[in-house]
């Protein structure tokens, strides 16, 4: 008789006739049969127990991330009811931060915008003195402050109320940070304005250093942070300055030359749309920006678009523990450049509005900003990680009246037909603060410590 090995268990192999071999070899495929279903049966449920969350990550691509309508889980029909309930208690217990859950049934981001004098606004413009002077809408001449007054009210459910104290003792000894373009500078700016408050004024500090901002609350021990990078890939409008460029060069596959600068947060918020809407192809780089000579190729802006959203999610995969770690992914912030968009006067746009829609029907955007939509749902859509759809694009097209409009700083003297004309120069792209990105934040805590199971894909 001798001994073989296979895997981890010692087979005896004994020697035997021709006419009695059929009996051990049916013996030995059994023991082989039985040895990898343990082993894979094993591993199955590993990986079960590794990633709660693991069969809610394919779901149908599509649309279905823009509009209101809730995700619908398939399940096996030999799968118990009561398991299921299990499984799903089991999975939005796992999120991390989370405290509790939002009410069946909510969505958060469908709703209308309700006056406020009482609580709103969040905090007072003066009182924040980290607001870029081109989102100081008072400071620069803004006669009324009737954006500052409107509330998020959610259909048949309300928010949960921002809580800085949850939020800085949740971030203790942790890191947070936005990446992406100037609007997610803006709610970026804006949750420090909420929560600086509530840290003495010798305990924090605000620092920049390249396209890295940093808010430190060091009675926390935790960071606040923005990192400028419009594309989130390599381009050659990285400059966080000096980046005023019509002719955008987008570098293909190259995320981790801004990415090596998350490694380690543990709340990552991303944006980028704005800058890919230039009306035109957008220019490839297949090698270096370092190439002597550099081989570039034209790409419609979906597809670039889609180039970008899936190195994202390929660097969240390689780099977020979804055990620990929350990733985020904010929409297109819309912007009001005719008002005759929302039956307005001809030459109209943003400047003077002082009121926001009150069409629940209104439809923002053309098929441009339809496409790249389309686009973000299908990446998401296919995601294998968790990432959280911030979906602010219907509830911010309501606010025509929440620009910054004319009330900005100015980089450049107007000429005296600008000033003869103010909708010539008005801002219909940022926000004034405090206002719209506040409700941005509200969204944002609440699908951090109040999920609801269909926004995490």
């Amino acid at each position: 008789m001798t001994l073989k090995r296979l895997g981890g268990y010692m087979l005896m192999k004994p020697q035997f006739s021709r006419s009695s071999r059929l009996s051990p070899l049916l013996l030995a495929l059994l023991a082989f049969i039985l040895f990898v279903s343990v082993l894979y049966g094993h591993n199955l449920l590993f990986i079960s127990r590794q990633h709660p969350n693991f069969s809610e990550h394919h779901r149908a691509s599509g649309d279905s991330h823009f509009n209101s309508s809730p995700t619908i889980i398939h399940h096996s029909s030999e799968i118990s009811s009561e398991r299921v309930v299990t499984q799903r208690r089991q999975q939005k217990e796992a999120v991390p931060f989370a405290v509790g859950r939002t009410e069946e049934g909510c969505d958060v981001f469908t709703g209308r915008w309700v006056r406020d004098e009482e609580a709103r606004p969040l905090y007072e413009e003066s009182e924040c003195p980290y607001i870029q002077p081109q989102l100081t809408c008072q400071e620069h001449g803004r006669p009324e402050k009737e954006y500052q007054h409107w509330r998020w009210q959610p259909h048949g459910c309300d928010l949960p109320k921002f809580n800085a104290t949850l939020m800085l003792e949740s971030l203790r000894g942790k890191r947070m940070m936005f990446v992406g373009d100037s609007l997610n500078r803006g709610q970026y700016v804006s949750l420090v304005c909420l929560l600086h408050r509530h840290i003495p004024q010798e305990a924090k500090s605000m620092e920049t250093f390249g396209s890295l901002t940093v808010f430190t609350a060091k009675n926390y021990n935790t960071t606040i942070e923005f990192y400028w990078a419009p594309f989130l890939l390599e381009s050659n409008s990285d400059d966080a300055v000096i980046h005023r460029i019509t002719d955008r060069i987008v570098r293909k596959g190259s995320i981790n030359k801004h990415g090596r600068n998350w490694k380690g947060v543990d709340i990552i918020v991303f944006n980028t749309y704005l800058w890919w809407m230039t009306g035109y192809n957008m220019k490839i780089l297949l090698g270096s920006f370092d190439d002597k000579e550099k081989e570039i190729v034209s790409l419609s802006t979906e597809d670039a678009y889609r180039m970008a959203m899936k190195s994202m999610v390929k660097w969240v995969k390689q780099n977020m523990d979804p055990n620990k770690t929350r990733v985020f992914f904010t929409s297109m912030s819309p912007s009001h450049p005719k008002s005759m968009d929302w039956g307005g006067r001809e030459g109209g746009n943003c400047y003077n509005e002082t009121r926001p829609m009150d069409d629940e029907k209104y439809e923002w955007g053309g098929e441009g900003e339809r496409s790249i939509m389309r686009v973000t749902g299908q990446v998401l859509g296919k995601s294998e990680v968790p990432i959280t759809f911030l979906n602010i694009t219907r509830l911010s097209s309501y606010r025509k009246d929440a620009h910054s409009s004319i009330y900005k700083k100015q980089w450049h003297p107007l000429t005296a037909e600008q000033l003869a004309n103010p909708t010539s120069y008005a801002d219909c792209v940022h926000w004034c603060l405090p206002g719209l990105q506040d409700t941005w934040n509200e969204l944002l805590f609440a699908n951090l410590f109040f999920p609801s199971f269909q926004s995490i894909h």
